[in-house]
Parts: structure tokens; C-alpha cells; sequence
């Protein structure tokens, strides 16, 4: 990616599942993905959708992304202009799922940073700026294969360009 990834910070907390990220009242929505993304978070924080901006980080504690298998969650989070999720931990199958849809997933301790925060990071050096607080710091570093996923917006991007998997 080698840009810099600019935004505010919006905190969650601990075991953000994926009911959370999108409610399962919104299911028919599945084939409208514009406008499942417009509930983005909505149980978790109702004016999430409207407040954020391209660019922006989700900051949640451990275990971000729990519970059942849903390919549009990352997704939807992505194309509400969430610019990658920080978290202490995330489950397995959100984290590749997130991956595979191009959204980066940063494992770093959190603890410090809160709401409202202005955040810079570097996928490539594996840095993240609290410009709020002039802190640092560091997450960690992504995979050579899965940043280079990341770079082409997603495993499909990444497949379509090259025709294979080349890492």
C-alpha cells in the first residue's frame, strides 16, 4: 500500500461480533451492500454510519469480529471509508475475511488510544501515529502475501491481476 493511512479513531470495546458490525434484522440487505453499509455498527454505536469519513479507523479491544461467518461484514465495514480495524485480537475467520476483502486488520495494543483520536499508519513499517497524543505505536507487521493482497483491494483483485497466487 506505502501510503499513509489518515483518520479518526472510533472505539469499541471488547468482542465486537459480527451481529454487532451488521444486525442480523438487516439480512435481506445482503444483496444491497450500499445499503447494508449505510447500518454499518448501528447496534454498537446508531450515529456510527453518518459520523464517519473515508479514511477513518474502527479500534476495538479483543476478539473483534466474533461469531458467525459473514463475508460482508469486513466488507460493509470497508466501503463505509473505514480505513483499517485496530484490535488486540481478532477471530480468525473475520481476520482472513477482512484480508480477502482488501480492509487491513492491525493486531496492536489499543489501551491507548480513544474516540476522536487522529491516527497515521503504515502498513509498511508497521507504525501507527497518535497525532493527537504524539505517541507511536507499532502493530503487527503484515505478511508480505497478505499485504500484497491488501495492495490489489482484495484476494479477487489480487486473483483477476495475476491470474494465480504468486507469493
Amino acid at each position: 500500500m506505502g501510503a499513509v493511512l489518515k483518520g479518526r479513531a472510533f472505539k469499541f470495546g471488547n468482542d465486537v461480533s459480527t451481529d454487532l458490525i451488521i444486525a442480523g434484522k438487516y439480512a435481506h440487505l445482503r444483496s444491497n451492500l450500499p445499503e447494508l453499509a449505510k447500518h454499518v455498527m448501528e447496534d454498537a454505536s446508531p450515529d456510527f454510519a453518518k459520523k464517519v469519513k473515508p479514511g477513518d479507523f474502527i479500534v476495538g479491544g479483543s476478539n473483534f469480529g466474533l461469531g458467525s461467518s459473514r463475508e460482508h461484514a469486513p466488507l460493509v465495514i470497508k466501503m463505509a471509508g473505514v480505513s483499517a480495524v485496530l484490535a488486540k485480537s481478532f477471530a480468525r475467520i473475520f481476520f482472513r475475511n477482512a484480508i480477502n476483502q482488501g480492509l487491513p486488520v492491525l493486531i496492536c495494543d489499543t489501551d491507548r488510544i480513544v474516540e476522536g483520536d487522529k491516527l497515521e499508519v503504515s502498513l509498511d513499517e508497521g507504525v501507527i501515529k497518535n497525532v493527537t497524543k504524539k505517541e507511536q505505536y507499532t502493530f503487527t507487521k503484515i505478511p508480505p502475501a497478505m499485504l500484497s493482497i491488501l495492495n490489489e483491494g482484495g484476494l479477487i483483485p489480487y486473483i483477476n491481476k495475476y491470474g494465480d497466487f504468486k507469493i
